[in-house]
């Protein structure tokens, strides 16, 4: 979600330049489940676990899990409370925190950290988690009751924008409702989090806070005509009709079902409902929510309609619109079907929109599981989910880059607090949600080969599953059971491998995968009872769909990474390549240490040979998950392709009159550099100005008085909205420039030719760049002058 200082996003980043368990943020249906009201009114065929009943054993996840945990114990709740304190008009109890907590999504960390800690407390049973919720909750009702209308809040002018909403005073863009930022969306996440503390914890005052913001939105939108509902819809509104759709399951009212179909968005929603792709464009993670609320709502009333729009945009996103590691979406937003070649950048792969595709695939396999569900949810979940975290403190990624030679960047402790911090909270504790379903028919599906112990209360079996998955294909299952007891057992075959073999206590059992693609197990078992699964692991590679000669390398369930150490590639060098007449990728690579799947290219990379390790340990070194494939004759052709990029560099260089290191003291000094409002920073490797509020950057260029001279500026390709702006030399106009018109995550060198008559006779002239109104100039990484 994105907020750009021109309002743009909620599941957008803010600035210069939105899985779960049975509950969490979206409750999949769990059998004989005396908490909700409404049943589903369709067959449910398989149900989910609560969070309770599964323990994660030693592995990588439960690693991500207690770092995320150790995190949130050392956020302070009375600071995420403090804005919804202040606008009830009681006495905050704590500072603000900073980034978006103190900008327009003021108030949506809360709901996340909400969700994230109640799952936790029902994965651990750790009470000082059940404290913090109970007492968020209470505070939560105390701002309630300061208030009187049902609503709680800590939107910057949120009275204002909810008095306008009402009265139908509708102003609405992306992510600005009535100059709000997004704010239906924050109402969302604090709903949602008060939902898991009910469902989680037990806690029925946060069902009467949920409910009392739920009769709020009513009383806010219930008189508006349809047209003035769609007008509001077209600002990001999160999973408002999901969370009411939950309310209605839990209360049994149906007006909160009623309520929740006013928050579907025609646009959108009726052309999935024709099976037409309309999502080039689109923004990718303000749609999602909306695809799960039909998800739910199908399970709970059977709309034939809200089913074809949940199954329809899962297919066509999954199939059309993903890259390899699952993630979708270039600067949040899908492009065309099948065009991904030239949308590898650093700001592919918005946490978020992962966080909520997973929760829709969950939706989809309590309806109609099978193994190319799970398939997409492993890769998923092992690639993009798990691969989003800082392991060593626990910190989030918002974007996951595929740029080749990129590399991460992780969020802060407490000045941050974007989307994708929210819902990474939520990320790493609920691994334990989807590793088994139960089937209607009183089968169990193992979904994924995570250790864990599965507590299944119903049929008075632990389950006890033993992995090291990657680093070893055999999978062993524990099974202790109270009675002998007859079911199935069904054991997904991972969509990388073949032959699978299952033993049951030492016995091969001649089996292949059934319609569902699980390998079916069906006896009556007996405490001590052993299961061996088998997956043999290969590389294979998965090709971009527009670029076959692009392809990103796998072992097993894992994507690799090639790390190229802490300094960017050199762009006239290029990343690392393979050049082989070798068809088959494990030629190309050899193993290292099985134990931690390290492999080194095996004399078929070029320019030299690249150390690949899981793309889920990489850390904030630069790396390549996609890779170009050359034959030894197309690299020829390559390869001279670089040499004349180096001489056109070095033609450059020879033509140059003056030179401009921005962001440099003593160069900006020879130049005379002035300006207002400037801003300063490096990334990239290079230092760059910018302007906020209007503002400008003036610097003198030497010329060549002769001949025809060219200014050269470089930029960085990334969405800069607002940041469009006017070159001058020496106060005449030479053209306006819009950085949004680069889209590429790579510095772009732009001429502008001088006229003649601007330079004729002076051996130097002032550049001035001026922004439009309500934009910026800049970041530019350099100034260049050149001679004809």
């Amino acid at each position: 979600m994105k907020k750009y200082f021109v309002l743009t996003t909620c599941c957008a980043i803010a600035a210069s330049f939105s899985i779960n368990s049975a509950h969490a943020q979206s409750y999949v249906p769990e059998l004989n489940d005396t908490r909700m009201a409404i049943k589903p009114k369709i067959d449910i065929k398989a149900y989910t676990f609560d969070l309770s009943d599964v323990s994660l054993l030693e592995s990588p996840f439960k690693d991500a899990m207690e770092k995320d945990a150790a995190y949130m114990l050392l956020l302070e709740p009375d600071r995420l409370l403090s804005g919804f304190r202040s606008h009830s008009g009681l006495k905050p109890k704590g500072a603000l925190y900073g980034g978006w907590e103190s900008s327009g999504l003021a108030g949506h960390t809360l709901g996340h950290y909400l969700s994230a800690l109640s799952m936790q407390y029902a994965s651990t049973h750790d009470p000082e988690f059940l404290k913090r919720v109970n007492y968020i909750v209470s505070q939560l009702r105390e701002c309630q009751l300061a208030r009187k209308t049902g609503y709680v809040g800590a939107i910057p002018k949120e009275d204002t924008v909810w008095a306008e909403v009402k009265r139908g005073d509708i102003k609405s863009g992306g992510f600005d409702l009535n100059g709000g930022w997004s704010p239906w969306y924050t109402v969302h996440k604090v709903m949602a989090g008060l939902l898991d503390a009910y469902l989680y914890c037990n806690n029925k005052e946060a069902l009467t806070v949920c409910e009392g913001m739920a009769n709020w939105t009513g009383e806010t939108i219930g008189g508006l005509s349809d047209d003035k509902l769609q007008k509001m819809l077209l600002c990001e509104y999160g999973g408002m009709a999901e969370t009411l759709a939950n309310l209605y399951g839990i209360t049994g009212n149906k007006k909160y079902l009623d309520l929740s179909y006013k928050f579907y968005d025609k646009r959108i929603l009726d052309p999935l409902s024709e099976k037409k792709d309309i999502l080039a464009g689109k923004h990718s993670n303000t749609n999602i929510p909306k695809v799960i609320a039909s998800a739910r709502r199908y399970e709970l009333n059977g709309d034939q309609k809200d089913e074809t729009i949940s199954t329809f945009f899962w297919d066509v996103v999954t199939k059309d619109h993903s890259y390899a590691n699952g993630g979708n979406g270039n600067y949040e937003y899908l492009g065309e079907a099948d065009k991904l070649n030239d949308k590898l950048t650093d700001n592919t792969i918005e946490t978020c929109a992962t966080y909520n595709m997973l929760k829709l695939t969950r939706h989809l396999f309590a309806v109609n599981p099978s193994a190319a569900l799970m398939d997409y949810y492993e890769n998923a979940l092992y690639n993009d989910i798990l691969a989003s975290q800082n392991h060593e403190d626990g910190m989030m990624c918002y974007f996951i880059p595929l740029r080749m030679g990129g590399k991460k960047d992780y969020s802060d402790q407490f000045d941050t607090f974007t989307c994708c911090v929210g819902s990474g909270m939520e990320n790493h504790v609920k691994y334990g949600e989807s590793i088994y379903f139960q089937g209607a028919d009183g089968s169990l599906y193992v979904n994924l080969y995570i250790p864990s112990v599965l507590n299944w209360k119903k049929k008075g079996v632990t389950v006890t599953q033993h992995s090291t998955l990657p680093s070893n294909d055999v999978v062993n299952f524990d099974l202790s059971v109270k009675s002998p007891v007859v079911f199935a057992l069904r054991l997904r075959k991972p969509r990388w491998a073949n032959n699978c073999i299952v033993k049951v206590n030492g016995k091969v059992q001649q089996l292949s995968a059934d319609e569902q693609g699980y390998l079916v197990v069906n006896r009556k078992w007996k405490n001590g009872d052993k299961v061996e699964l088998t997956t043999p692991e290969d590389i294979y590679t998965e090709a971009l769909p527009d670029n076959a000669n692009r392809r990103a390398l796998f072992y097993g369930p894992v994507m690799l990474a090639g790390v190229l150490g802490n300094t960017e590639p050199d762009p006239l060098k290029g990343v690392p390549v393979f050049v082989t007449s070798e068809t088959n990728p494990n030629k190309w690579l050899k193993m290292v240490d099985p134990k931690t799947l390290n492999f080194e290219t095996a004399d078929a990379s070029q320019p030299a040979n690249v150390k690949l390790i899981p793309f889920n340990e990489t850390k904030s070194e630069y790396y390549s998950v996609y890779w170009d494939v050359f034959t030894p004759e197309t690299w020829a052709v390559q390869q001279k392709a670089y040499d004349e990029e180096k001489k056109k560099q070095q033609d450059l260089e020879a033509h140059t009159t003056d030179i401009i290191r921005l962001g440099e003291m003593q160069p900006e000094r020879d130049h005379n550099l002035t300006g207002e409002n400037q801003t300063t920073g490096e990334d990239h490797q290079k230092k760059w100005r910018s302007t906020d509020n209007g503002g400008f950057l003036s610097f003198e260029m030497k010329t060549d008085p002769n001949t025809q001279n060219s200014l050269i500026n470089t930029y960085w390709g990334m969405d800069n909205r607002g940041r469009t702006f006017d070159i001058l030399v020496d106060g005449v106009k030479l053209t306006s420039e819009d950085l949004n018109k680069y889209k590429e995550s790579k510095f772009y060198n732009i001429t502008y030719q001088i006229p003649i008559e601007l330079t004729k006779g002076k051996s130097k002239v002032t550049i001035k760049l001026l922004p439009k109104a309500g934009n910026s100039a800049g970041p530019v990484y350099g100034s260049r002058m050149v001679k004809e």
